[in-house]
């Protein structure tokens, strides 16, 4: 392995990390009054079955941990406020990434939720910033896509879509590839379904006609037995 895909691994998150840093990410915009977040809090926005791809079941303890090593990394601060019981917890994606609240919107739905167009994106992103037009919104990932390292790739056009779909990089390339392959998979496997749910309807509509062309001629021969 070499010095620069050693230093690239070193860089990577994984996905539990992701989560967690997403959600701090998303409570910020969406519950600013409770921010920043509890241990408690920040275990339930993982384990959040709306707006989650994929959906977790996280316990504290490893959500402790994961804090732990994202505190490590500065990615993240633990806050002990004075007469406080509990700690409270807050990311650093700005300040490591310098990155203005648009581009963390993009992101932290890239992170939250998997591969997406732009125009999923600035639907997605409702609260946590207003985007005018999907222009924007290209123009935050364009922004993303040229820092170095990325944070977000730009991936090839789908068979049979229209649009590009993006994706974040904070757990390295090969994960990115990973999840367009099971992403393609996927799609392919639901147009394959239709395809034989087609196949099947039209034939048993020939058997169908089949069965009336049957009955229509036996009918014609009972007929004939009282002419």
């Amino acid at each position: 392995m070499s010095m620069e895909a050693a230093a690239d691994n070193a860089d990577t998150l994984d996905p539990f990390e992701i989560r967690v840093l997403a959600v701090l990410a998303e409570k910020e915009a969406l519950t600013p009054d409770n921010y920043p977040m509890s241990l408690n809090a920040i275990t339930n926005g993982c384990n959040q079955l709306s707006s989650r791809d994929p959906v977790m079941q996280l316990s504290e303890d490893t959500v402790s941990d994961v804090l732990q090593r994202l505190i490590e990394r500065r990615l993240v601060n633990q806050i002990s406020q004075a007469g406080a019981r509990v700690s409270k917890y807050e990311h650093r994606m700005r300040i490591k990434w310098s990155l203005e609240q648009d581009k963390v919107a993009v992101l932290t739905v890239l992170m939250l939720r998997g591969l997406q167009t732009a125009g999923e994106i600035r639907t997605r992103t409702g609260r946590m910033h207003d985007f005018k037009s999907v222009a924007e919104v290209e123009t935050a990932l364009q922004f993303l896509i040229d820092k170095y390292p990325p944070l977000v790739a730009k991936l090839a056009l789908a068979p049979g879509t229209k649009e590009p779909r993006y994706g974040q990089l904070l757990g390295g390339e090969e994960v990115l590839a990973r999840e367009e392959t099971a992403a393609g998979y996927a799609a392919s496997v639901s147009s394959g379904s239709r395809n034989d749910r087609v196949a099947q309807l039209e034939q048993e509509v020939q058997q169908l006609r089949a069965d009336f062309a049957d009955l229509a001629a036996q009918f014609e021969q009972f007929k004939k037995q009282f002419e």
